[in-house]
């Protein structure tokens, strides 16, 4: 079997979607044939929207005789290529939150993701949220969703070297949605240091200031340093369809403090605290709590980051390429 495996998402981001293409590179155990158009920016990506999802990247699958194409986000082709087409969903927020987004990235997902979602052979969804998203704001059918949750890489583990000091960790791309200015203002209130650790993205946010320290784009090993060292990570996004560093610090072996409602929720999967990410009050509130109950919240921890594999991601999306092919 020849998958075709969109890799031009790794021109726009560190995050999450390159996680999971890293992780799908090296574990799915198929013939795996990159197809990207590179280039950074906001011309290139427009580009790649406007241009080389819908006409060139279905050539292209075309002339490799691919068996199965795969785009890892729901920028694909708007209609179905030679081949059957798999399309990653990781959340819906441009969706659901259109607001905490570009022009740009707003108009193309309003005309351009119900189309993606119809030509797509089977939809792969991270979490149960966002397959009900999927249902709920596309209609798309259920039966053509496949639930893969994302996994936790092993250099996450309680056992290793820990940053120093007292401080709360933030973890994500720099963007609207990841509500760091509640955070912040929640962290003041207690008096602690707050240190984040992501790489600038959409929307001017900016970090910094009294006891707030910015780290920026850290290796794996510098972040799993800094989980190790925390009093807890504190994580409470508006919306997520999933939430990687949630798992990523349970496996470190560092309280988690995330957002009530949602996929990050269902990632905790009871073994964090929960809070209201509207209310700083409510987050100071889970900072506390979260420490104080460090004996109780780790091992929970521990055992909920278990669940989640990128071994058996991989392997469970190559069932979803076997399936969709037929």
């Amino acid at each position: 079997m020849r998958v075709g495996l969109d890799v031009s998402p790794l021109d726009q981001t560190a995050a999450g979607t390159a996680r999971y293409l890293a992780q799908l590179e090296q574990g799915s155990g198929i013939e795996l044939v990159r197809l990207a158009h590179h280039g950074e920016g906001s011309a290139a990506a427009a580009y790649r929207d406007a241009v080389w999802y819908p006409l060139v990247l279905p050539r292209l699958a075309r002339r490799a005789r691919l068996d199965v194409l795969h785009c890892p986000t729901f920028r694909a082709p708007l209609a179905p290529p030679a081949c059957p087409l798999v399309v990653t969903v990781h959340d819906l927020a441009v969706l659901r939150h259109p607001e905490t987004f570009n022009q740009w990235t707003r108009r193309y997902s309003r005309l351009c993701v119900p189309r993606v979602a119809r030509a797509a052979r089977l939809m792969i969804a991270v979490s149960e949220y966002t397959k009900r998203e999927l249902v709920e704001l596309l209609r798309t059918p259920e039966e053509k969703i496949r639930v893969v949750p994302n996994g936790v890489a092993r250099v996450f583990s309680p056992d290793g070297a820990a940053e120093t000091g007292e401080y709360v960790l933030a973890v994500g791309t720099l963007e609207p949605r990841k509500n760091l200015a509640r955070l912040a203002e929640a962290t003041r209130r207690l008096g602690v240091e707050l240190r984040v650790a992501g790489a600038p993205g959409w929307g001017r946010v900016e970090v910094g200031g009294d006891a707030v320290r910015s780290l920026g784009r850290v290796s794996d090993e510098e972040l799993a340093r800094l989980y190790r060292g925390a009093r807890c990570l504190a994580y409470p996004s508006l919306y997520e369809g999933f939430g990687i560093p949630i798992v990523e610090a349970m496996a470190s072996g560092t309280p988690v403090v995330t957002s009530r409602g949602g996929a990050t929720e269902e990632v905790a999967g009871g073994a964090a605290v929960l809070v209201d990410p509207l209310d700083s009050a409510s987050i100071a509130a889970g900072i506390e709590e979260a420490v104080a109950r460090r004996e109780e919240l780790v091992p929970a921890g521990l055992a909920r980051a278990r669940e989640f594999s990128w071994d058996e991601t991989a392997r469970r999306t190559a069932d979803v390429y076997r399936e969709a092919a037929g």
